[in-house]
C-alpha cells in the first residue's frame, strides 16, 4: 500500500517538475541561477543584486560567486577579501559568459531547482519499499530501482542545459528524458494495479486488438515527436523575444520558422491518428473509451492554445500550458498502451 502511495506521490512530483519546467521557459529564468547545483555559489539564492557585487573585508566561501565588469567570478576557495580586489583570489567562471542577475528569474530557477530535488524523497523511500512490495520479482524491483539513477541522469542534464546556456538540443533531450521517467513510473503504477487486484476487472471488460496496440504505440511516438519539434519552436521564439523584445508578442512568430510549419503541419497527422485510434475503439468495443476521451481532451487544449499562441499573441500562460498538456498527452497514451497489451479476447479483422 505504502509502495503504491509512494509512487503516486513520485508521478505527481514528476508533472510538478514539468510544469515548473515550463514556468521557467515561458518567463526566460532559464539562467538564473547561472551555476549548478547551488545558485550563484548559495544553498538558497540571493535576493538582491548587492550581494553579488565585491566587498571588502568581507568572508566568501569555496564556491561563492560574485558578479563583476558583466562577468562571473567564482572563490576557488575560502578566503577573506582585503581592502581592495584581489584578481588572485578569484576565478574566471567559464563555463558560459551569462552573466545577470534578476531576482524574479533567479527564484523562478530555483524553485524548479528544489522541486526536483523534494522529488527524490518519495522516489528513494519507493525504492527502499520495493524489495518488501515485488519480492521474488527482481526485474520489477529493478525497474523501480532505475528511476532514481534516471532522476540522477535528469538532474546532470538540467546542470548540463545551464552550462551550455541554454543550448536547444539539450533542452529537447531533458525533456524526452523526463518523459521517458514519467513512461517508467506509469509501468510500475500499471504494474502494481494488477499486483493488488485491481485491473481483474476491468480486464474482463477489454478486448485485445493487435492493430489497436499497434496504433497506440505509433501515437506515443508521434507525439514525442511533436513535443522534440515544439521544443524546436519554442528556442525560435527565445530568439525572437531577444531580439524584439518581451512587449512585441506579434512578432515572436513573424517570420514563422520552418519548424514551426512542420509542427503544426504535424499536429494534424497526431490529431488525425487519435481520432481513428478513439473510433476503433468505440467500433470494436475494446475497452479504452475513458483514457481516449482525456486523450481527444489533452489533443483539443494543444490545439487551442496552439492557435492562441499564433493568432492571439501569445496569450498569458499559454507557453506552459500547452507544454504541460503534452506530457500528460503522452502518459494518457501510454497507459491505453500498457492497457491494450493484455491478450483477452481476440477480435475479427476490421473489414
Amino acid at each position: 500500500m505504502w509502495y503504491r502511495r509512494l509512487l503516486k506521490i513520485s508521478i505527481i512530483f514528476l508533472y510538478l517538475i514539468i510544469i515548473a519546467g515550463a514556468v521557467v521557459r515561458m518567463t526566460g529564468s532559464g539562467m538564473g541561477c547561472p551555476d549548478w547545483p547551488q545558485c550563484f555559489g548559495y544553498l538558497v539564492p540571493p535576493t538582491e543584486e548587492s550581494e553579488l557585487r565585491w566587498e571588502p573585508n568581507h568572508l566568501y566561501e569555496d564556491g561563492q560567486v560574485i558578479i563583476l565588469e558583466e562577468s562571473l567570478r567564482i572563490a576557488p576557495t575560502d578566503f577573506t577579501s582585503g581592502d581592495s580586489y584581489n584578481e588572485a583570489n578569484w576565478e574566471t567562471y567559464d563555463k558560459h559568459d551569462y552573466a545577470s542577475f534578476n531576482v524574479w528569474h533567479t527564484w523562478i530557477e530555483y524553485i524548479n531547482r528544489l522541486v526536483t530535488a523534494l522529488a527524490g524523497i518519495p522516489i528513494l523511500l519507493m525504492v527502499i519499499l520495493a524489495f518488501w512490495y515485488w519480492k521474488g520479482n527482481k526485474w520489477l524491483i529493478f525497474a523501480t530501482f532505475m528511476v532514481m539513477p534516471l532522476m540522477l541522469f535528469q538532474a546532470w542534464l538540467g546542470k548540463q542545459v545551464v552550462d551550455s546556456n541554454l543550448l536547444p538540443v539539450k533542452i529537447t533531450i531533458h525533456m524526452i528524458a523526463a518523459l521517458f521517467i514519467v513512461a517508467l513510473l506509469l509501468f510500475l503504477w500499471w504494474k502494481s494495479q494488477i499486483k493488488e487486484g485491481l485491473q481483474d476487472t476491468l480486464s474482463r471488460k477489454r478486448t485485445y486488438d493487435p492493430r489497436f496496440k499497434n496504433l497506440i504505440i505509433i501515437a506515443s511516438l508521434l507525439t514525442l515527436i511533436q513535443i522534440a519539434l515544439g521544443t524546436q519552436v519554442r528556442q525560435y521564439v527565445d530568439e525572437r523575444v531577444a531580439e524584439v523584445g518581451y512587449e512585441a508578442k506579434e512578432l515572436w512568430l513573424n517570420p514563422a520558422t520552418i519548424w514551426f510549419y512542420v509542427h503544426r503541419s504535424f499536429s494534424i497527422l497526431v490529431t488525425l491518428l487519435n481520432l481513428y485510434i478513439f473510433w476503433r475503439n468505440r467500433s470494436l468495443v475494446l475497452g479504452h473509451t475513458k483514457l481516449l476521451n482525456w486523450v481527444l481532451i489533452f489533443i483539443g487544449l494543444e490545439v487551442v492554445t496552439g492557435i492562441a499562441m499564433y493568432y492571439i499573441d501569445f496569450p498569458f500562460g499559454t507557453q506552459p500550458l500547452h507544454l504541460v498538456i503534452s506530457s500528460l498527452l503522452f502518459g494518457a497514451q501510454f497507459y491505453v498502451l500498457l492497457e491494450s497489451f493484455p491478450k483477452r479476447v481476440a477480435v475479427s479483422p476490421m473489414r
